[in-house]
């Protein structure tokens, strides 16, 4: 029976990229996706692509790819990666002229775009928003608007010869699932394979999470060597069934405990995980640990697809700015709240608009912000003013006054920092499938 293998190289925009390079290299594979694209991040790319046409792609881009590239080449490995955020079209840009800069002649790199759908707004301007309640109309500030894509533009980038695959807003599981339906020709209309292929990619979309990543807990779940956490691979046979594993050798753990996380992560019901591609069916899921750092996973099943998909609007929402000072010693919480009175009193005589004023002391009830619980004697506390406001202006205030603690009281403030940042938030509507196109675009490096 067929199998091919499948590495995570990100989970998140940010990530680090060593495990990435040690898939390439020590991991046997023959693909990698790199999930990089949360629903505020597309909508901050949005708002950097209207600033400068040429951007509006993932910051780490350049910096992956120069590693990536010529470890990808040399191992034969397909690269899958939803950096293209705002702007896969000028990230294939950058991406092929680096490819050329390196000698990779014949590296065939595919954009994969559509999703964004702003100009489909107007059609939808009665459709009730799920954050809001009230029509998509009365949403002001709109910046952006992007679709949740299936696999589609992937398998025909895929069919015909990509080697980087570089994608806008595609479902997370996406970039794992249309390597498997194009490798082993899975009938689009078999959902029990696609809810198979939907596992498997949920399970490896956040990287170091499937590893131990956000399973450690000392004393607890003892995890090896973090800081060498190696990312997860699947090896996929071609009824859909896997094994995920990782690089031996590499730190973290796989077992059936870290999976068990990873499948309940951001699912609201396992028996119903809404994608473009299926409705998938977790809810029979079994994981069997076949050696160390091996699970058999098998199980999952699904159904047709939903005639809507999902969108993700950016908005221009508000400002928040921010405080900090910190307070150490004996009576440093009792200093840190006068702190916090004095500032609350100076934003009202100066008449400072907000919308929503917050108090942290940090360590003390930033979490637990309604928590009755007693606390021992603190010995240090952070004081954190924060508030929600319409305007800059407004927002520089409130900094302002937590720095200027530092000479009017009370004693002992000390590392007073502050910042303004302008909010972009999300909103979420249905649109219907049919007003959704799949385009590619293909650069050859000669």
């Amino acid at each position: 029976m067929k199998k091919i293998r499948i590495g995570s190289g990100a989970g998140y925009a940010g990530d680090r990229l060593e495990p990435a390079l040690e898939l390439i290299e020590k991991g046997h594979i023959d693909y990698i996706s790199f999930e990089c694209l949360a629903e505020r991040t597309i909508a901050i790319a949005q708002k950097a692509k209207l600033a400068d046409p040429s951007k509006g792609y993932n910051g780490l881009l350049e910096h992956r790819m120069d590693k990536v590239l010529p470890l990808a080449h040399k191992h034969k490995v397909k690269v899958i990666t939803n950096m293209g955020a705002a702007n896969p079209q000028s990230a294939a840009d950058l991406v092929s002229r680096m490819a050329e800069e390196k000698g990779l002649k014949g590296l065939k790199v595919a954009a994969v775009y559509g999703d964004d759908v702003t100009d489909k707004l107007d059609k939808y301007k009665d459709t009730i928003v799920w954050e809001t309640g009230k029509p998509l109309a009365e949403l002001d500030g709109i910046i952006s608007a992007n679709v949740y894509m299936g696999i589609d533009g992937i398998l025909e980038a895929l069919k015909n010869g990509a080697d980087i695959i570089i994608t806008g807003r595609v479902s997370d599981p996406a970039l794992f699932l249309a390597p498997l339906v194009y490798e082993f020709g899975w009938d689009l209309n078999n959902y029990e394979l696609l809810g198979k292929g939907t596992l498997i990619g949920h399970l490896l979309e956040c990287g170091g999470q499937a590893t131990g990543g956000y399973y450690a807990e000392p004393g607890k779940k003892d995890v090896e060597r973090p800081w060498e956490l190696g990312f997860p691979i699947a090896e996929v046979s071609e009824d859909g069934d896997c094994i995920i594993t990782k690089v031996e050798g590499s730190g973290g753990v796989v077992n059936k405990d870290t999976l068990i996380e990873q499948l309940l992560y951001e699912i609201h019901d396992p028996s119903s995980y809404l994608t473009p591609d299926c409705i998938a069916d977790f809810s029979k899921v079994t994981f069997t640990q076949k050696d160390k750092d091996i699970v058999e996973v098998k199980g999952a099943t699904g159904r047709e697809k939903t005639d809507t998909l999902k969108v993700s609007i950016g908005y221009k929402d508000c400002f928040i700015g921010e405080g900090e000072i910190s307070y150490a010693g004996p009576g440093c919480l009792e200093r840190a709240k006068l702190a916090a009175e004095i500032v609350e009193k100076r934003l009202k005589l100066t008449n400072v608009k907000y919308d929503e004023l917050r108090i942290d002391f940090i360590g003390i009830n930033s979490i637990y912000k309604n928590s009755e619980r007693k606390y021992n004697t603190p010995e240090e506390v952070r004081l954190r003013v924060a508030a929600r406001t319409k305007n800059k202006s407004d927002a520089a205030k409130i900094g302002n006054e937590v720095e200027t603690l530092y000479t009017n009281g009370p004693a002992g403030g000390g590392g007073a920092t502050k910042s303004v940042s302008e909010i972009v938030s999300v909103a979420s509507i249905l649109i219907n499938r049919t007003d959704v196109e799949a385009k590619v675009v293909y650069k050859e490096v000669q």
